[in-house]
């Protein structure tokens, strides 16, 4: 990927610098992609696979790391999360980063893990011209909160936080605020799954059959709230369907963005 860029945008009442990344920036006329990362990701953890998919959709691409992540601002240091976290960054964070950015159009969002649920979130309040979301959380189950706890040992016990660090200007800031909070006990009861029926732009809902973090539940129970929902499957992929099966992923966004939009995209 290509160098990063920075924009000042006001949340919780100080100035927060967000890192992020344009794709495509050329195709003016083609539609935007918003990449949403997952709790531990970053603009610079999904890698390259932005940018293949934006070529093979044919489309532009925004990419950014949310507050607490990559290279934008740190979370203070008793900065505690709360249940709504998500809620927050997907109805206060992303509309604030977009009308900085001066982004007027509905984009489609593409989101991983966490960002998966918050583009969900962001979808059911606002204009969206479509929702692709791989291993989206809309409840917390036993297997999540497991995977977790076992996060936070392999954290504090192997090298995975010398490996995160190189994603991350401050490191502890993006794991604990996502740790925590997940294995909070109050966050035990947290759903979204009430808030889904107000989306009404095409969704596709992705998600690897050997996922650590979740069960199909999830996405099944997005298309039980939102009919119009599309789901695929992916045999041999666990929570991170661009690392684990890309060329399937991108297949199958291909010839879903394809059957959404009147004209299909141009390589």
């Amino acid at each position: 990927m290509g160098h990063s860029e920075f924009i000042d945008i006001d949340w919780q009442g100080r100035a927060v610098r967000i890192e992020h990344q344009w794709l495509n920036a050329h195709l003016s006329d083609a539609p935007l992609f918003v990449f949403l990362h997952e709790g531990l990701g970053s603009l610079a953890m999904w890698r390259d696979y932005p940018q293949q998919l934006c070529d093979a959709l044919g489309v532009r691409g925004l990419v950014y790391s949310r507050p607490g992540y990559g290279q934008s601002t740190p979370r203070d240091a008793d900065e505690h999360w709360a249940p709504n976290f998500m809620h927050r960054q997907a109805r206060e964070v992303l509309p604030a980063l977009l009308q900085a950015l001066q982004v007027n159009e509905a984009p489609w969002l593409f989101g991983h893990s966490d960002g998966g649920s918050m583009a969900l979130l962001f979808a059911a309040r606002h204009a969206c011209a479509g929702v692709m979301v791989l291993a989206p959380h809309i409840m917390v189950e036993d297997v999540s909160v497991k995977s977790i706890a076992l996060a936070k040992d392999a954290y504090e016990n192997t090298d995975l936080r010398q490996r995160l660090a190189r994603y991350h200007s401050d490191v502890d800031s993006a794991f604990w605020g996502w740790n925590r909070i997940w294995l909070a006990p109050e966050f035990r009861s947290w759903s979204i799954e009430n808030e889904l029926a107000s989306i009404t732009c095409p969704v596709l809902a992705i998600q690897g059959i050997n996922d650590e973090y979740g069960t199909l539940a999830q996405i099944r129970d997005i298309q039980r709230h939102v009919p119009h929902t599309q789901l695929l499957e992916l045999a041999n992929c666990g929570h991170s369907p661009h690392r684990d099966q890309p060329q399937a992923l991108t297949k199958g966004c291909v010839q879903f963005f394809q059957s959404q939009v009147s004209t299909p995209a141009q390589p």
